[in-house]
């Protein structure tokens, strides 16, 4: 269906042709045409007036100028430069905007720096920034990224994070940790990469070379404080002192910046998962008086999860629901410390599911088809061997618990296998372990409501890395470098995205729209910039910008990121 359309900017009345449509059952415009003023109609009918124009062409607008305006506020570029100076002379723009680009692309639509150009001429970024696409050849940004030395790289990151605090005020006193790895496509015989290397990959691609990176989160909002890179083949609970340190360093410039003494600064709590214990984490933490709050797995603590569920309480019926808690204290790596049991209904019962659904299901599977092999009498394995096999179907140490099997005969054609699920050994463990987390903290005067909400800050950290994952914003890749140095660039404009991701989603939170990353650039790229170009009888095209038709939800954002400070005027 069409319509005309008017809409008022300023005094003047603009005058569009509207087709609506209905999209998902609902009613949507799917396309806009703009048609004039009402004196340019009045002169179209008359035969004069510029009348429709002779092309128009669409742009990107919303997503790619609310993050420039949050990089501009923090003034992002000017720190790059400040810390790395001058640099190489023939570069149309610093060193310091070329790293923020890198870091826009990252975040709304991440392609090669190749693409770069191609992606920048579909956004209307080149109008509002005056930087054109000729400067944005990918070897301009290879050369921006080798003016910055990896030294100048940490400071240039602790100068962001110190920038962003101020800015925001952003709440730094509890704080989440977490690590995990990204898959590369870096080549075997590469040697220039060692920070690339084989090891456990958190995306199961064991076949490619990973590169580690290590996260330090606000509670308040997930805002990445610090990072830290590190070879793939590396355990992470052996980065733990390097995160730890940066952290404090970083935590130490904020309060400076903030004239707050280093004495008198506040305290901080690190949040991090049981993959970082050890003696030496827990000692090095005392070292830092760093405050803590973390997990030890409740199957190392066979003396609180066999307490009766009589033991346990309500934590907060209103924030937790059903959660219920017994708080005490226990010997955890080597000293007395608090230690809090916790039971949460949703997870006993997500657990139970899964258990049943998918892991023992799985094992089952398995070990049928195992026995439809060996009752055909057709394997030449040996019984060690099929033993070995049988062994590796269970090796997880709750199917351990509840499978029990029997392998009978000699020779492998006289090999048979029965097994079945003791259903009280699998009630047992049920009623053992599924639910129950058991926290560890040197809070002794939290109450256990602070203590939970602080640990389930954790969540931030792992969805920052979720977040990387994602193919089509904030994303790790595509990554096309292949030297130390150019990766670590990379991930200092990777975690650049991140954190402006998040300041936006917070920003957008506390005006009352609480939407994650994803929904909120979808929401923004929804606010387009329509061009239309019209020819006149000599000289270069007349164009006529516009944004495009909004829903209120994106009237919404374009007053949260001050949006119109970019629109095109007329």
């Amino acid at each position: 269906m069409a319509s005309i359309v008017g809409k008022k900017r300023g005094t003047a009345t603009y005058y569009y042709l509207v087709e609506s449509a209905r999209v998902d059952g609902k009613p949507r415009i799917v396309s806009q045409e703009y048609l004039g003023t009402a004196e340019e109609l009045a002169a179209a009918m008359r035969g004069g007036g510029l009348g429709l124009p002779d092309r128009t062409g669409h742009k990107e607008f919303g997503a790619v100028a609310a993050a420039w305006g949050v990089l501009e506020d923090l003034g992002v570029a000017a720190v790059i430069d400040e810390v790395a100076g001058p640099g190489p002379s023939g570069l149309p723009l610093s060193a310091g905007t070329y790293l923020v680009l890198a870091a826009l692309n990252r975040l709304v639509a991440p392609c090669s720096k190749a693409a770069f150009a191609d992606w920048w001429k579909t956004t209307a970024a080149a109008r509002f920034t005056k930087i054109p696409a000729t400067a944005l050849d990918h070897r301009r940004f290879w050369d921006a990224m080798h003016a910055v030395t990896l030294d100048q790289l940490a400071e240039i990151s602790r100068r962001v994070a110190v920038r962003i605090v101020e800015a925001t005020g952003v709440d730094m006193s509890s704080v989440a940790l977490d690590m995990t790895n990204f898959a590369t496509f870096i080549a075997t015989g590469n040697g220039k990469a060692p920070i690339a290397q084989r090891g456990k990959a958190k995306q199961k691609r064991a076949d490619l070379r990973l590169v580690g990176l290590g996260l330090v989160v606000t509670r308040d909002g997930g805002i990445p404080l610090t990072w830290h890179a590190y070879p793939g083949d590396r355990p992470d609970v052996t980065q733990f002192p390097a995160m730890i340190d940066q952290l404090r360093g970083q935590h130490q410039a904020v309060c400076a910046a903030a004239g707050v003494a280093p004495g008198g600064s506040p305290d901080m709590t690190a949040v991090f998962d049981a993959g970082q214990n050890s003696a030496g984490n827990f000692a090095h933490l005392a070292g830092a008086r760093l405050h803590y709050i973390g997990s030890v797995p409740a199957s190392d603590c066979p003396d609180l999860t066999a307490l009766p569920a009589s033991r346990r309480v309500i934590v907060d019926k209103e924030r937790f629901g059903g959660l219920t808690a017994f708080d005490t204290r226990r010997e955890v790596y080597g000293t007395q410390r608090r230690a809090i049991l916790t039971h949460s209904p949703e997870l006993h019962n997500s657990q139970a599911r899964g258990f049943d659904g998918t892991t023992l299901a799985k094992a089952g599977r398995k070990l049928d088809e195992l026995a439809a092999t060996l009752a055909r009498g057709k394997t030449r394995r040996s019984k060690d061997k099929v033993q070995a096999e049988i062994e590796a179907i269970t090796r997880k140490p709750w199917v351990r618990r509840v499978i029990t099997w029997q392998l009978d005969g000699g020779q492998p054609r006289d090999l048979r296998l029965t097994w079945h699920v003791d259903h009280d050994a699998r009630t047992a463990l049920e009623e053992e372990l599924f639910g129950k987390h058991v926290l560890i903290t040197d809070h002794d005067d939290w109450p256990v409501a602070e203590v939970v909400a602080g640990y389930r800050s954790q969540s931030e950290a792992e969805f920052s890395f979720r977040q990387m994952k994602d193919p089509h914003v904030v994303s790790f890749s595509p990554m096309h470098h292949w030297t130390e140095h150019n990766i670590r660039v990379h991930v200092f404009t990777c975690v650049l995205a991140l954190q402006i991701a998040h300041l936006m989603r917070r920003q957008a939170a506390q005006a009352g729209l609480p939407v994650s990353v994803r929904v909120l650039l979808a929401e923004l790229a929804g606010i387009g910039e329509t061009v239309l170009l019209y020819h006149g009888g000599r000289g270069r095209p007349r164009a006529h910008r516009m944004l495009t038709e909004t829903t209120p939800v994106q009237d919404k954002l374009t007053s949260i990121f001050g949006l119109a400070r970019y629109a095109p005027r007329r």
